[in-house]
């Protein structure tokens, strides 16, 4: 999000990680250690800004109703400190992500509370889910986006316009990786797992596949037969994407590192917990905009 948000002009002034192998890769690309536990950070302690980033799970929110005696009825999960912090702060706008199964979450209830409670903080709030792959992403990769503007000085319906899809996909092929080696899945669980159903599973690509991949999850390095994309190739003829694969798939630039202190588990869990950075620079750019009419000269963010 913040090399999204940074590439159309605005300036990172807060942010926070309290997974420490996360946090050491963020440090690597961006020259600073971001904060711990934001559950454990006061909003006083966070400078002002004018855009909230975030991304929270939805599966704590099984649990709402079953509480009482809270001041909010999030509580207890990580959109609550969401809720905390843009109350305090009543920053110009947000802008979440979640998976694209927010929308069903507990027949519907989680999605109505999330625009309940922001709408009750005085923001207007829209809601889309975006496919990574409509944006020249090489993955397939829908995800639910909720963008809110401030209704005090946008109105209650603000004058977004969600990015538009393209209708030509990208394929993953001319981003597969030649003479690959450490990465190959043996053979023995080649026979006793991966392929032992004539089913079409796992995804198998090459540098021939024309369409892109399915979406990278963050328990990857599990190899899931029904869910993980491998590659052709390699010691054993199967193997796992590499760093630079999972980095195209995701839409990251070139220049961003996974440092040696971060093992390839980590890596696999970082690039599947992360959003398809091109997809969020589209929403930013529309984002700005309305930012921009209203008078402002670039956004700053807080992650």
């Amino acid at each position: 999000m913040r090399i999204a948000f940074e590439s159309v002009g605005g300036s990172c002034v807060f942010s926070s990680e309290w997974d420490k192998y996360s946090q050491k890769t963020y440090a690597a690309n961006f020259g600073e250690i971001p904060h711990g536990d934001i559950t454990q950070i006061e909003p006083e302690d966070i400078p002002k800004f004018d855009v909230l980033l975030a991304g929270f799970p939805c599966q704590p929110f099984s649990s709402i109703g079953r509480r009482q005696g809270f001041d909010h009825p999030t509580q207890g999960t990580l959109f609550y400190d969401i809720v905390r912090i843009i109350d305090a702060k009543k920053p110009s706008a947000f802008l979440l992500e979640n998976v694209e199964g927010l929308e069903n979450h507990d027949n519907g209830r989680t999605v109505e509370l999330i625009n309940d409670s922001l709408w009750q903080l005085g923001y207007a709030v829209q809601r889309k889910v975006l496919d990574a792959a409509d944006f020249g992403v090489p993955q397939h990769r829908r995800r639910t986006y909720i963008v809110g503007f401030r209704c005090r000085r946008f109105g209650n319906d603000f004058p977004m316009t969600w990015p538009k899809p393209s209708l030509s996909k990208v394929a993953v092929g001319p981003h597969i990786e030649r003479n690959v080696t450490g990465h190959s899945i043996s053979k023995h669980l080649q026979e006793v797992y991966i392929f032992k159903k004539d089913d079409d599973r796992p995804e198998i690509v090459s540098r021939g596949t024309k369409h892109p991949v399915k979406t990278l999850c963050a328990s990857y390095h599990k190899i899931q037969r029904l869910t993980g994309t491998f590659v052709s190739g390699g010691e054993t003829g199967l193997r796992l994407l590499t760093k630079n694969e999972c980095r195209a798939i995701m839409g990251f630039p070139k220049w961003f590192e996974i440092p040696s202190s971060v093992s390839r588990t980590q890596m696999y869990r970082q690039f599947g917990n992360s959003v398809a950075v091109p997809v969020v620079k589209r929403i930013a750019t529309q984002m700005s905009r309305v930012l921009s009419e209203e008078g402002r000269r670039g956004s700053r963010s807080a992650a």
